[in-house]
């Protein structure tokens, strides 16, 4: 599939490592065994979504933040709480509610008396937004104001709280879930809070058999027990070895060329573009395809990034940035049809 989008050759695997140090090759071998691991371990409370957890391993290691979407009942909140075991990670959940204030997340000052002479003094007192992993359950039921919060802390790595700000301690990841079904009393997360998402990313209903083995494992006595794996230092340094995973010249060239072509009324894009899709994505798409490409790299132990892991990463990147029209809903037209078809048609190209 390389072959058709550039004449450069494939790399082969010595070359591939002759741009990496000797000590990020076997960093990178170590970070394959650990995800190996890493989905052994998640097996024991989840069953199937094989394709979610490492979508989500993706959005760990690339210092990303995922959106999940999916209908009650899914186990998204066992299977992020399951992760954050698994890495002992320090763990909040937060459920989104239409009262819910921007306080509730980012903490507030309360007054505290200090000391024997009763002097009363303001504390700050954190709110669960100060952890490693953070659950954001059912976030577009929040008013706009406290969506804005928690989306300030994805961005900045910091909360504001009546003038003073508060850094969040490393590593900082943000799992929100959004229910398809259910959208009388919620508020929609705006296209711009959309893009501070890496990925977004379908969790399907499992498949028969896997619903089956679900039933058996759950309606038994009991809560199987997740051994830690790695801790927040490590994820830390993981996260610096993406980064420096080596991308070939003509992958950016594709990652450009892939988002360039979902803006309507370019010269790039294709004429069905200008029928179906209203808004395309933005820079920060071509930033995750590379970084989301780069991970993925990585957890499979490879050396270098791929076509293929650009692939295999474009349809959760561009899912939630492509925006479609009317048109293209009367005709069943979604956004991960047009990515699906662009990555065809460019392949063939």
């Amino acid at each position: 599939m390389e072959e058709t989008v550039t004449d450069a050759p494939a790399p082969s695997p010595s070359a591939s490592q002759s741009q990496l140090p000797p000590d990020d090759v076997a960093a990178i071998d170590e970070l394959g065994q650990t995800y190996a691991a890493f989905k052994k371990e998640l097996s024991k409370a989840i069953i199937g979504q094989e394709e979610v957890i490492e979508r989500l391993a993706i959005c760990l290691f690339a210092r990303g933040h995922a959106l999940l979407m999916g209908v009650p009942g899914l186990a998204k909140t066992l299977l992020v709480s399951s992760v954050a075991e698994t890495f002992d990670l320090s763990f909040n959940r937060i459920q989104f509610t239409p009262d819910l204030m921007p306080a509730d997340i980012t903490g507030t000052d309360i007054i505290q008396e200090s000391g024997a002479d009763g002097k009363r003094e303001f504390e700050f007192v954190k709110g669960p937004v100060f952890a490693n992993l953070l659950l954001a359950d059912e976030i577009n039921r929040a008013p706009a104001k406290t969506q804005s919060a928690m989306l300030e802390a994805m961005q900045e790595l910091k909360v504001t709280v009546l003038g003073r700000t508060y850094d969040l301690k490393p590593p900082f990841f943000v799992l929100a879930t959004q229910n398809p079904v259910e959208q009388e009393g919620t508020y929609p997360l705006p296209e711009a809070q959309l893009d501070r998402f890496m990925f977004l990313i379908d969790v399907d209903y499992p498949s028969a058999e896997e619903e089956k083995q679900i039933a058996r494992a759950t309606t038994g006595s009991s809560k199987p027990q997740l051994s830690h794996l790695l801790d927040g230092e490590k994820v830390m340094a993981y996260q610096a070895l993406v980064r420096r995973v080596p991308v070939p010249e003509h992958l950016y060239d594709y990652a450009v060329s892939l988002v360039r072509k979902t803006r309507p009324n370019r010269p790039e894009s294709p004429d069905w573009i200008n029928d179906y899709v209203a808004w395309g994505a933005g820079p920060r798409a071509v930033q995750y395809l590379i970084l989301g490409a780069k991970a993925r790299c990585a957890l499979h132990g490879n050396y270098m990034a791929s076509l293929e892991d650009i692939a295999a990463v474009a349809p959760s990147v561009l899912g939630h940035r492509v925006l479609t029209n009317f048109a293209a809903e009367s005709q069943g037209m979604t956004s991960q049809k047009v990515v699906e078809r662009l990555i065809k048609e460019m392949d063939e190209a």
